[in-house]
């Protein structure tokens, strides 16, 4: 089962890039929160997506916004990860699929002809209630940070 428009934050706690383990519905209780699923670290699509929420994370802040991560890499290849390209915002290490599995982010995928289960590029932004408003799935990294922050902005 999959995280609908209108349910609440799930009530999760990770291990997060810094060493820290981060409780979704606690550390981030009455801001705004954009969380984002992407497949890999150190791959390009997902390298530009960080990059992309970075430059434009002041504006989030502003718009009084946090930003979050997830994928199944360790925290060791998250902290390398941010610590390579400057990652203001946490990254999530969701190994063993559980935040990934409440988001319906872990779809069928194919590459060169096999079939295997991955993160769909995906993003879900709460308001500072911890309510899903928004959700964005099979994400083009292209102009997506830009149409997520100008959602945050419209809240």
């Amino acid at each position: 089962m999959s995280i609908v428009i209108g349910d609440a934050l799930p009530d999760l706690a990770l291990p997060a890039s810094g060493g820290s383990t981060i409780e979704l519905n606690k550390a981030y209780k009455g801001k705004k929160l954009v969380v984002y699923f992407y497949p890999k670290d150190n791959t390009p699509g997902c390298t530009l997506e960080g990059q992309e929420f970075t430059r434009l994370y002041a504006e989030f802040q502003k718009a009084g916004a946090d930003i979050v991560g997830v994928s199944k890499d360790s925290v060791r290849a998250h902290d390398n990860f941010c610590s390579k390209f400057g990652f203001p915002f946490a990254l999530l290490s969701d190994a063993d699929e559980t935040l990934c599995n409440a988001f319906g982010a872990i779809v069928e995928k194919s590459l060169y002809g096999r079939k295997y289960m991955g993160i769909d590029r995906s993003t879900f932004l709460f308001d500072a209630k911890g309510k899903l408003v928004r959700q964005w799935r099979s994400v083009k990294v292209k102009g997506h940070a830009e149409e997520v922050l100008a959602a945050v902005q419209a809240l």
